[in-house]
């Protein structure tokens, strides 16, 4: 084989991986995205709820819906304002208080005709050492979660299905629609996600290996055009 027919057959390898490892179009997923009462609004939560221990006096807030990532993730509708929602929970010496907003979504992001319930906002009175997840068994049981300590539902919504592909190519499927056990936070804490999101790996590999190929494809022109020499 002459170089130029190897460099043709690496040039073609790297086309065909890349058009079978990335996505033509970006993902977007239905889940419950994570957030984090500021002075400002909601900052989305960098941590997984098994893994984040809300101080005194912050709020946590629950969004179910449809987004590609965090930074187009739909936000709870209701505000988050501590002192309106604890203001009937008194303190209790050794425990934190801590608002909670829990917003369903639409008809829409439910994707099936449900109705969703209706938002929810709640004060809870526990442990300082407390985590979100515990939190929400608390006040909004049963939770259910995936291998990978995803959380797929709040009070049992949704019923099934966890991250899934709404759009896009359904080649980086995440979790599968079928609905997952039932878990307590403290049987996933092992596997707590960096951030309550789907994992898109499909894309970040395609790229990795894309970028591989014309590394070496640039090598081969490179050695060819030294034969030429």
């Amino acid at each position: 084989m002459t170089p130029r027919q190897i460099v043709s057959v690496i040039a073609l390898a790297a086309v065909a991986l890349l058009l079978t490892a990335v996505p033509a179009s970006a993902d977007s997923y239905r889940y419950w995205s994570f957030w984090q009462g500021t002075g400002s609004g909601w900052g989305y939560q960098e941590s997984g709820p098994n893994a984040y221990v809300p101080a005194n006096g912050s709020v946590d807030g629950w969004r179910f819906g449809v987004s590609p990532d965090s930074t187009d993730a739909e936000k709870p509708r209701s505000a988050p304002d501590f002192a309106a929602t604890c203001a009937h929970t008194p303190a209790v010496s050794g425990k934190k208080r801590v608002a909670v907003v829990i917003d369903y979504g639409t008809a829409a992001d439910a994707g099936t005709g449900t109705t969703p319930p209706a938002p929810v906002s709640r004060c809870v009175s526990l442990p300082q050492d407390a985590s979100s997840a515990q939190l929400l068994a608390q006040i909004a049981p049963p939770l259910r979660y995936d291998s990978n300590g995803l959380l797929c539902s709040i009070s049992g919504y949704p019923q099934s299905g966890c991250g899934q592909v709404v759009s896009g190519s359904v080649s980086t499927a995440t979790a599968a629609a079928n609905p997952t056990p039932t878990a307590t936070p403290s049987s996933t804490a092992s596997a707590v996600p960096a951030v309550q999101q789907p994992r898109k790996s499909g894309r970040a590999a395609g790229w990795a290996i894309g970028a591989v190929l014309i590394a070496v494809l640039a090598g081969a022109s490179y050695w060819q055009s030294r034969r030429r020499r």
